[in-house]
């Protein structure tokens, strides 16, 4: 593969294609859908093994010049490094998942494929994007569609309520992570909203520490809110228990790893002394994510709830990795994040698929179902153990890691992750399976029964991607630990007398 363009635009083609299918043309719609969507998967796993650890720089890059007015230069510029390389892949795994996991939708099927196409499309240009604009706009392609996808196919009587509660608060943090943005481009007075030239331009004036503390603040707490960062975390639970089955796989799996990705990517390496600054403060917050969310999940009767609360306290482990500033956490902080990203959407397609058989994830109707569900049980016992660390899982893999690069500077922190994920986790988990696969067998779940060769296709696929990267995490470490290294390089320099204030100089 010489560029990623071809896997950005395959879903955005796709997407046009099934526009221009008439809407009472369903299997055709159906199979266009699953068609570019498993290619777009193909052209990640292609990228994804094609990709060299030990060359420098980035790969697959390609650069086109699009506007240049006065001073200001933008381009649309994309490439891999070890960074993005583990996002996209699992983008296009879950992303072809989701598609698949969407086969009985019944209401306006067209449309629902040519946004979920759009979310695939929209998450793989953000993470493939060197230029910030570029990112943020691919970004808000992603974003924008499950707002309505939430409001017209979602589940529940107050789906409107939150479909517009998931639209305040994620609109409120992007907004923020914004004003961010363009600050940092202004104070450094560079031409482009490139990477890379930001980087070349601050690293000849850096900015004030002043400046860096305040434009890390609004990047940190306004991508921190789009991953659910406590206590700007409320959106999340009932935003993806109230969402259709694909839209929570892609959300929760797939786009909370953009406001990660972009603290990872531009907040970190550009601005140390706001991370300085900052990261304690995260080290903290993450605290809540581990036990608060952990505490909530163990209240929960709806199974959607409970998975998306579990989903919140695993982010805390890649916050702490970011907040260890160490090559060994920040390393682990990406495994998780892919991870995470499997995890997630395997969860919420068990979930959906359990709701499809069953007409119900509360908890307290369900149970006995092993035995009339067995390859369900199976996996949903896998995706649970998963959830709780077992090994031989990527999470373990993600998790260890963080742990370790964690413990020197910040034990008590440590000592919280460790016993949310290990005693928390494993008590909500379990006695989950216990509700649902065991126990007395409800006289109305009788005819239940595991249908369907297709149905278990996207569940089989995320289970043996977490079970090869909890194998064999070298394929996920070895990629990213160069990059790891030069983000901890770049955050943890010595300060600099900035050779000129941009700042103070706009302000004449």
């Amino acid at each position: 593969m010489a560029s990623l363009t071809p896997l950005i635009l395959t879903p955005l083609f796709t997407a046009l294609l099934v526009l221009l299918v008439p809407g009472n043309y369903r299997v055709v719609v159906r199979a266009l859908a699953v068609v570019g969507s498993g290619l777009t998967a193909w052209l990640a796993v292609l990228a994804f093994f094609g990709f060299h650890p030990g060359q420098e720089g980035l790969q697959f890059e390609s650069t086109v010049p699009w506007i240049h007015v006065g001073s200001l230069e933008l381009a649309y510029h994309v490439g891999a490094d070890g960074l993005n390389i583990g996002l996209l892949l699992v983008t296009g795994l879950v992303g072809f998942a989701s598609v698949l996991a969407s086969w009985n939708i019944e209401r306006n099927p067209k449309l629902f494929y040519v946004l979920l196409l759009l979310v695939i499309a929209g998450a793989l240009g953000a993470f493939a994007s060197h230029d910030l604009l570029f990112f943020y706009f691919f970004n808000e392609l992603a974003l924008v569609p499950t707002f309505i996808m939430i409001g017209v196919w979602g589940r529940g009587e107050d789906k409107t309520y939150q479909a517009f509660r998931i639209t305040l608060y994620l609109t409120l943090g992007a907004l923020a992570a914004l004003a961010g943005l363009i600050a940092l481009h202004v104070a450094t007075g560079a031409k482009t909203f490139d990477v890379l030239a930001l980087k070349a331009a601050l690293a000849a004036n850096p900015l004030s520490p002043t400046s860096q503390i305040w434009i890390f603040a609004l990047l940190l707490f306004g991508f921190g809110t789009l991953v659910g960062l406590f206590p700007f975390h409320s959106w999340a639970p009932g935003g993806y228990a109230a969402a259709p089955t694909a839209t929570a796989m892609m959300h929760a799996g797939i786009l909370k790893k953009a406001g990660l990705y972009a603290i990872l990517r531009v907040a970190l390496p550009l601005l140390p002394e706001g991370a300085a600054t900052w990261l304690p403060v995260l080290a903290w917050l993450c605290v809540g994510n581990l036990l608060h969310c952990g505490f909530v999940a163990l209240r929960q009767k709806d199974l959607n709830l409970l998975i998306g609360n579990s989903s919140l306290a695993h982010m805390g482990f890649a916050f702490l990795g970011i907040a260890s500033l160490t090559v060994i956490g920040v390393t682990g902080t990406v495994i998780v994040m892919v991870a995470h990203a499997l995890l997630a959407a395997l969860s919420f397609a068990l979930s959906g698929y359990l709701e499809s058989q069953t007409g119900t994830v509360d908890m307290t109707r369900l149970g006995g179902l092993l035995k009339r569900m067995p390859v369900f049980g199976t996996l949903l016992v896998m995706a649970f153990m998963a959830g709780c660390g077992l090994p031989g899982f990527a999470n373990f893999a993600g998790e260890a890691t963080v742990l370790f690069g964690s413990w020197k500077s910040l034990p008590w922190v440590v000592l919280a992750a460790a016993w949310s994920g290990l005693i928390l986790g494993g008590v909500y988990m379990l006695r989950a399976l216990r509700a649902v696969l065991y126990g007395e067998e409800r006289p109305e779940l009788a005819k239940v029964e595991d249908t369907g060769w297709w149905r278990r296709l996207p569940l089989a696929l995320l289970v043996g991607a977490l079970l090869l990267f909890g194998v064999a995490p070298g394929l996920l470490s070895t990629r990213i630990e160069p990059v790891a290294r030069e983000i901890v390089k770049s955050a943890t320099r010595p300060p600099a007398t900035p050779a000129a204030e941009p700042v103070a100089a706009l302000s004449h």
